[in-house]
């Protein structure tokens, strides 16, 4: 390969890109539509649930924001195989991040969002953000995203 040559794409970008994509567009689409207080949305939520969406403070819908903006970026960065598509996972994450200090230390979430699967969810959510971000900063290094 010459130098300055760009990097072919490998299979597994796309794949992971796509999947990524699909999964933050849901992460993008349960924000905006619990934002937007959607009553056909919110119909699944119990009064707890409704009533704890409703304390959040500005920070704390900021950091949900950023986490789910972030990663939706980031999965299209990934898709141009922008470079930039690594700062945006990591955006993501410190959303993630405070988002999770707010749910689980100052505020805790009410009893039924900690439910095993509640629970399961958000540790998959995790696991995904930090996969994302690692496998951005891989493909970075092997100069597959310019």
């Amino acid at each position: 390969m010459e130098v300055g040559a760009p990097t072919k794409a490998p299979v597994h970008l796309w794949i992971v890109g796509i999947v990524s994509l699909l999964w933050n567009a849901f992460g993008a689409l349960d924000y905006t539509m619990s934002q937007m207080r959607n009553p056909d949305w919110l119909a699944m939520f119990t009064e707890s649930m409704l009533a704890y969406l409703e304390s959040f403070p500005a920070w704390a819908n900021a950091a949900w924001a950023f986490g789910v903006w972030g990663a939706l970026l980031g999965s299209l960065l990934l898709l141009i195989r922008s470079r930039y598509a690594y700062w945006s996972f990591a955006v993501s994450l410190a959303g993630l991040f405070a988002a999770t200090i707010y749910q689980n230390i100052i505020s805790p979430a009410p009893a039924d969002m900690t439910t095993p699967g509640m629970i399961a969810m958000n540790v998959g959510i995790w696991a995904i953000a930090i996969a994302l971000l690692v496998y951005s900063y891989r493909m970075q290094a092997k100069g597959v995203l310019k």
